[in-house]
């Protein structure tokens, strides 16, 4: 029994989706400097840059004509994690000086292809009590 036969359905599609968002980006002309970036309980799906920015993607991937939209799973609470990871992220590399934003790459899995919708600036910080 090989390593992808023990992932379920939903992380499958989840890594699939990760995959194609990368791929995506890249072709937006992007570059994937990390993937799965964990510090403690924290986690970044992709950390990219486009141009001098440096850019914390959260990848949500649905299957097709599931209930809720790929957005949904952006919340406030998640929005809280990401930014707890991304400083993490911005100390250990000492990047703080680098512009930052957090972008959403909404992935739809339709069965034989990912449609991917890339949202820049998914959600600023205004208010945001960290």
């Amino acid at each position: 029994m090989g390593f992808l036969s023990k992932l379920t359905p939903t992380k499958r599609r989840g890594d699939l989706g990760e995959d194609a968002a990368a791929r995506y980006l890249e072709q937006q002309g992007f570059r994937v400097l990390e993937r799965n970036w964990r510090f403690k309980q924290w986690e970044l799906d992709l950390i990219c840059r486009d141009g001098d920015t440096l850019v914390f993607v959260e990848v949500k991937t649905r299957g097709a004509g599931t209930m809720g939209t790929p957005a949904d799973g952006l919340n406030r609470k998640k929005q809280a994690r990401l930014v707890k990871a991304a400083s993490q992220y911005l100390t250990k590399k000492d990047l703080w000086d680098m512009p930052c934003r957090f972008d959403l790459a909404a992935v739809i899995a339709t069965g034989e292809s990912m449609d991917v919708d890339h949202i820049e600036d998914a959600f600023d910080l205004t208010g945001m009590n960290i």
